[in-house]
């Protein structure tokens, strides 16, 4: 993992990477575009402004690399990703967003995003993240890079972990990819309270004190 903001870039491959630009925001995604063309390492293949169109155009198109926006319409980031990652295994995915939240960086991660960046950094770094990303490392952005690997770093229960229920490694499941207790309410056709019960019943069972390191535990013990 790779959270070194003094560290400079070599130079890329010679073969441009072929880069698919997923951004809803028209003057943010003009001024990627923008910039990629300008260098000669980076081949701007295709654009998309929803999750949706980004899965079609990433099996159309077979890109290199995937430039993702978290907040998109109709299908997010996250979803996306994990759609692209799950058919295109071997295509890089470099997230850069508003987002700063826990819960979304774990479940951006989660899903299979090589690379988290936070909107606004300097376009030196991310040619750092595309280095490090098509090296085989992960990148997060140094901005978020303490935040995300404090809860990152949990050690898994010294006791083996208690058996969870099929209702609960349900609820789990839901939390690792980031949904919100509403939202795994929705989809489990639970009250929010209900959902809340089991979430703490997790956190007991999984002797963690959140549901980021719990989603980090389940991960890492292969619960989910």
């Amino acid at each position: 993992m790779t959270i070194e903001p003094d560290f400079q870039p070599a130079a890329l491959k010679p073969s441009p990477l072929k880069t698919l630009v997923v951004e809803d925001d028209p003057v943010m995604r003009m001024g990627l575009v923008d910039f990629f063309e300008s260098h000669p390492s980076i081949q701007v293949i295709g654009q998309a402004t929803n999750g949706y169109a980004a899965c079609d155009r990433a099996l159309q198109l077979r890109p290199d690399l995937v430039i993702m926006d978290i907040g998109l319409p109709e299908l997010d980031g996250i979803a996306a990703t994990k759609e692209i990652k799950s058919k295109l295994p071997e295509v890089r995915v470099m997230m850069l967003t508003s987002h700063t939240a826990e819960h979304e960086m774990v479940a951006a991660l989660s899903s299979g995003a090589d690379a988290y960046c936070v909107k606004g950094t300097s376009l030196e770094r991310l040619m750092l993240a595309i280095q490090c990303v098509q090296e085989g490392a992960i990148y997060l952005d140094p901005r978020i890079g303490r935040q995300i690997l404090k809860s990152l770093n949990p050690r898994l229960p010294s006791e083996p972990i208690a058996p969870l229920s099929q209702r609960e490694l349900e609820v789990l499941k839901l939390l690792v990819e980031g949904k919100s207790n509403p939202e795994i309410a929705a989809a489990l056709y639970l009250s929010v309270g209900t959902v809340k019960t089991h979430i703490r019943s997790i956190m007991n069972k999984l002797a963690v004190d959140d549901r980021v390191q719990a989603a980090v535990v389940a991960l890492r013990s292969g619960l989910v």
